[in-house]
């Protein structure tokens, strides 16, 4: 049997009472009442209050005259992201940004902090890029419904009504496999990069395993950034319909 992590057995100890409540209100029922919170959820938890320590220590610490090193650190994080939407959606970029930023930040901390010893990536879990997935594309379906109304989905019709019959399963289809596109290149990658390292770690404990970490380093940051780069390009496609149709207004 697979044994918790240490993170998770001390969040079952504290909130294991809570947690089985919660799933009770879900109509789910724990199958060991006295540890309900999975490795993956404990670690999602964990990377959340990071997270949230990480932006409440820079929001306390924001200064014009002296930035310290996470101000910095921030301001290039939300350059990076905001240079990325600039491009790619262009006008009005600056409303998706906020999204953009946590999704990646969420999504390279959860990669990376499996290569701390005593925890694991949860994005090496299938669920936790599914999720990743959903949330980014119910966003963009979101966003393109606030910008264009109704509207929005004539362009699941094509750009003849008459091939409306063809286009629009063809659409839909295309649209739910981004949801699989997203979850499996993100699940694949880390997961293959976890075990990868695992191996060598207990064939060879020192020196070759470094070579691999830094291996998952790099895999955690390009995932993070093809990641956010097609979530983008998604906002862009649902905003340039509105885009367009102002234009054709005037």
């Amino acid at each position: 049997m697979h044994a918790s992590l240490p993170i998770t057995v001390l969040m079952n100890r504290l909130l294991a009472g809570p947690a089985t409540a919660l799933m009770h209100l879900f109509g789910r029922t724990p199958h060991n009442r006295a540890a309900p919170i999975p490795d993956f959820v404990a670690m999602q938890l964990l990377v959340f209050a990071l997270l949230l320590v990480f932006f409440l220590v820079v929001r306390a610490s924001l200064s014009v005259d002296k930035p310290g090193v996470l101000q910095h650190a921030m301001e290039g994080i939300h350059g990076f992201i905001s240079g990325l939407s600039g491009e790619i959606i262009g006008r009005g970029h600056e409303r998706f940004d906020s999204f953009l930023i946590t999704l990646g930040m969420f999504i390279l901390v959860a990669n990376l902090i499996g290569l701390i010893p005593g925890f694991e990536s949860p994005t090496g879990i299938p669920s936790v890029p599914l999720g990743c997935a959903l949330v980014t594309w119910f966003y963009y379906h979101f966003q393109g419904i606030r910008q264009n109304g109704f509207a929005y989905f004539k362009h699941f019709m094509g750009p003849v009504l008459l091939l409306a019959p063809l286009m629009v399963p063809i659409e839909l289809i295309s649209h739910l496999a981004r949801v699989m596109s997203l979850t499996v290149r993100l699940f694949a990658n880390i997961f293959a990069g976890d075990m990868l390292t695992l191996a060598f770690f207990s064939l060879i404990p020192i020196g070759v395993p470094v070579v691999f970490l830094l291996l998952h380093f790099g895999v955690s940051l390009i995932q993070t950034y093809i990641f956010v780069l097609l979530a983008t390009v998604y906002l862009s496609e649902a905003a340039a319909h509105h885009d367009e149709e102002a234009e054709h207004a005037h």
